[in-house]
């Protein structure tokens, strides 16, 4: 994940669409026939069909996997915006959820994020990956108590985790970067060899 986690993530992303094409199927079937999640068999039906939709799309195109991941990342945000300040009507929760996952993905589109995302995520998700195993190695973290806020306080208490969690996710941006830099130049290279 930290040096190579834009190839790792397209392999990923499909997965998570999977799962994210069932929620929203499932949700949207809860959010306007008023039951619960996953209460019917239409709810279940269309988590399956939007699964696959969004899987096949992950796969065949990762930008539009990062635009859905950006929509679900909407989509979660939303929706539990409308639960935790008390609305427990399901509709509202899934329109809001709908149109805050809207925005983040037509966001996502309009700022060619794709690649970006692809790379801050990994690098991040590759630093806290090392910086965890070492604190576990070392006894800094105890496996028992290993939750992000657990994770978060460790790293806070030591400056030198703080500071090697940095390193590493700068380390992980500019070898992502340079990857991608150099798979759009072999891109270019090929096309122009082709066009002569």
């Amino acid at each position: 994940m930290l040096f190579a986690g834009q190839l790792v993530l397209r392999l990923v992303l499909p997965i998570w669409g999977l799962f994210a094409g069932f929620a929203f199927g499932a949700g949207l079937v809860a959010g306007f026939a008023d039951e619960r999640f996953l209460g019917t068999v239409l709810g279940w039906v269309l988590g399956v069909v939007f699964a696959l939709i969004f899987a096949v799309l992950a796969y065949l195109f990762y930008a539009v996997a990062v635009v859905l991941a950006m929509a679900a990342f909407g989509f979660a945000i939303g929706a539990g915006f409308v639960v935790a300040i008390g609305i427990d009507w399901n509709w509202v929760a899934i329109l809001v959820g709908v149109a805050v996952g809207a925005a983040f993905g037509l966001a996502s589109v309009f700022a060619n994020m794709p690649m970006i995302v692809l790379v801050l995520f990994s690098s991040v998700a590759g630093a806290v990956g090392v910086v965890g195993g070492l604190m576990l190695l070392v006894g800094s973290l105890n496996s028992s108590d290993f939750t992000q806020s657990a994770f978060a306080e460790a790293v806070e208490d030591g400056w030198g985790w703080y500071l090697t969690l940095v390193v590493l996710a700068v380390l992980g941006i500019v070898a992502q970067a340079r990857q991608a830099a150099v798979m759009r130049q072999s891109v270019r290279e090929v096309w122009y060899a082709e066009s002569r």
